[in-house]
């Protein structure tokens, strides 16, 4: 395992419907609002049988820098069965009080008890999906909560105890414009998020919105709100440290997801689940892991996939995430999770450093402006 910490994502697949921008492994219940308790059981078991396979198969029994749970919506977890869940996982790979243990939950799944019940299963970060405090933004978007009931949402995570909650928000919405835009960042701050994940709607295949394309704002608008909302970030001290991440403070980003951003290890379980995990043998081995997409598939068997990275792909796969980083990388962090010496990325660089897009100092490779604005043209030059 590389130093970068151990963590562990677990994917919930359900949700209450599926938003047409969503190409995310989620499933609509068959019952809005409700998970089956025996569902539910079944599928802790299953998570916890999967983990299993994977702590046998890689040999780690480090402590988890940090525990991910996504989606889907695991809000429709009960408190009851995500304190059976953490219980276990801690059993297998140590939960200390430094662990950060992030939910994702929305609006519209939850409520004040139920937020008591994950403060007192060791949850200690929650993520919510607003995604926008406008009603008629958040129906063409296909939610299913209000602005009112975002904001309950909010205030019932705060009254249970959670001093490090993010908030989701999305821009470049069909009919937006940089006045709702800010409006949407403007109404958040009144409930001091200590984290905004703001990144823009995309279109993505397999979706509704591909087949059915709304109507979204043109280019020069879309900057203006890019442009804006930055300013207005910067403004109300959040710091920007990864494309679409902002924190009050070095100690307030994401742990879980710098481990993706540096190229570092965790373990991926629940039906679409995926990891990566390094180990030191000769040479250091990098193999990926995937479990079969469908919950009622994952329920029979994770059926899990164990592919090698190859080295030539090493470079840019480390690239994709670690350009994302405002701070950008150490060449030393490029060697030691990578296996590979830093005059791999020579040519990068090089050509990098010459279109503008990265700078090259002190062993330490920077996107620029440029380069956080045209990541896709930055990493062809991998």
């Amino acid at each position: 395992m590389n130093q970068t910490g151990l963590g562990l994502y677990i994917h919930i697949p359900w949700c209450e419907k599926k938003c047409p921008y969503c190409d995310f492994n989620a499933h609509a219940l068959p019952i809005a609002h409700q998970l089956d308790p025996t569902l539910e059981t079944r599928y802790l078991k299953q998570l916890l049988l999967d983990l299993d396979q994977d702590i046998e198969t890689f040999g780690v029994h480090s402590e988890l820098t940090s525990l991910f749970l996504g989606g889907g919506t695991p809000s429709l977890l009960s408190s009851r069965g995500l304190g059976f869940l953490l219980a276990e996982i801690n059993k297998r790979l140590p939960i200390t009080a430094a662990t950060e243990c992030t939910l994702e939950a929305n609006p519209g799944s939850s409520d004040q008890a139920k937020f008591v019940g994950y403060r007192a299963a060791g949850i200690n970060r929650l993520s919510i999906g607003v995604q926008s405090f406008s009603d008629p933004a958040l129906q063409r978007l296909g939610r299913t909560h209000s602005r009112v009931e975002a904001g309950a949402a909010i205030q019932a995570a705060r009254r249970a105890g959670f001093s490090n909650i993010n908030l989701d928000l999305m821009h470049g919405l069909p009919g937006q414009t940089p006045e709702s835009a800010i409006a949407d960042l403007d109404y958040a701050a009144q409930f001091a998020p200590e984290h905004l994940s703001w990144y823009q709607l995309t279109i993505e295949p397999n979706t509704v919105f591909f087949s059915a394309k709304p109507e979204l704002p043109v280019e020069s608008l879309l900057q203006a709100i890019t442009d804006q909302g930055l300013h207005w970030l910067q403004s109300q001290g959040f710091a920007r440290y990864e494309i679409s991440a902002f924190a009050q403070s070095d100690a307030l980003q994401s742990q879980h997801n710098l481990t993706y951003w540096r190229f570092g290890d965790y373990f991926g379980i629940g039906a679409g689940g995926h990891g990566k995990l390094s180990r030191q043998n000769t040479t250091l081995e990098i193999q990926r892991t995937q479990k079969t997409r469908v919950p009622k598939d994952y329920l029979k068997s994770p059926n899990r996939r164990v592919t090698e990275v190859p080295i030539k792909e090493r470079p840019i796969e480390f690239l994709m995430n670690a350009c994302r980083l405002i701070e950008g990388f150490a060449l030393t962090d490029f060697e030691q999770t990578t296996g590979l010496p830093a005059s791999a990325l020579e040519g990068f660089i090089t050509r990098g450093a010459q279109q503008g897009l990265v700078t090259a100092n002190a062993g330490r490779v920077t996107p620029t402006a440029q380069g956080l604005e045209f990541l896709d043209n930055l990493l062809l030059l991998a």
